[in-house]
């Protein structure tokens, strides 16, 4: 699953999740048509790396999550397993559930573990995301031009801005495509540790009758190295605003990931067990 580099976890559930902090950059008709060959090429590798940590990274984890969106604060304990994902609530806004809340909690993540048709869908929903992770992941190399801005013995820091020959695919491409902003890679192993960025202009739908993404939304991805050569999203901070169909739209999310730990649930069953004496 290419959770191993969210571009939809840094992609997902959505383009906004994965393509989108604040990085400074000159107005485009400043900077150079072409990237430079040292920063292209350790986007390229960097994009191979991750394509095959994808593929071959099958590692499961429990970890804690904080998510802050404007309606909700709460803490999640994960525990993955080879047939998906539970997550359950321990507290919000700052406080422990009540045993009435802890209990429905429980309620209904066994009613997920004994219902085949949601598993189900939870796992298209995965092969979606994970697809179109993979094909903006892709997309990197040719959708901006790339420059070195420095270099650690451990790391090399790159800008990126809009290319103006990208000729986006969809709609999830042409957000991508209004974006400017840093990507740090890891030179260990080749894998992309931070992507921050903002869009650099609205981005319309429908000549902005139906929907907008207003300038200047960003978004701030951290990644760190859980295990040797094992990479988790730790961080995820997107801050974005529009409008559609005169409603007010947008993501406004902060979650940090922590506490990770391998997970040895080998089914939906075992891993509700353990969030149900988790504590």
């Amino acid at each position: 699953m290419l959770e191993r580099f969210s571009v939809g976890n840094l992609l997902r559930p959505s383009l906004t999740t994965l393509v989108l902090a604040a990085a400074l950059h000159a107005p485009q008709s400043l900077h150079a048509q072409t990237s430079q060959p040292k920063a292209q090429q350790a986007v390229e590798a960097a994009v191979q790396s991750e394509l095959t940590a994808s593929n071959t990274d099958k590692s499961l984890w429990i970890y804690r999550s904080h998510d802050v969106t404007p309606g909700k604060d709460v803490i999640y304990q994960a525990v993955q397993t080879r047939d998906g994902e539970l997550k359950r609530i321990t507290e919000r806004w700052g406080r422990p559930l009540s045993p009435q809340a802890g209990n429905e909690e429980m309620k209904q993540i066994s009613e997920f573990v004994n219902d085949p048709s949601a598993q189900a869908k939870q796992r298209r929903e995965g092969i979606h995301d994970d697809e179109q992770a993979a094909a903006l992941l892709k997309m990197l190399p040719s959708a901006y031009i790339w420059t070195v801005v420095n270099e650690a013995p451990d790391s090399i820091t790159l800008a990126y801005y809009p290319n103006p020959a990208f000729d986006p695919p969809n709609m999830e491409a042409r957000v991508m495509g209004t974006m400017a902003g840093q990507m740090v890679i890891a030179k260990n192993g080749n894998r992309i540790r931070t992507l921050r960025g903002k869009l650099t202009e609205d981005v319309k739908i429908a000549f902005g009758l139906i929907g907008r993404m207003n300038q200047g939304g960003t978004f701030d991805i951290e990644r760190r190295e859980i295990a040797p050569g094992l990479w988790q999203i730790t961080e995820t901070h997107v801050h974005i605003g529009g409008h559609a169909l005169f409603k007010t739209i947008g993501q406004q999310e902060d979650e940090v990931k922590t506490g990770w730990k391998p997970s040895p649930a080998h089914n939906l069953q075992e891993a509700e067990d353990l969030l149900r004496n988790s504590h």
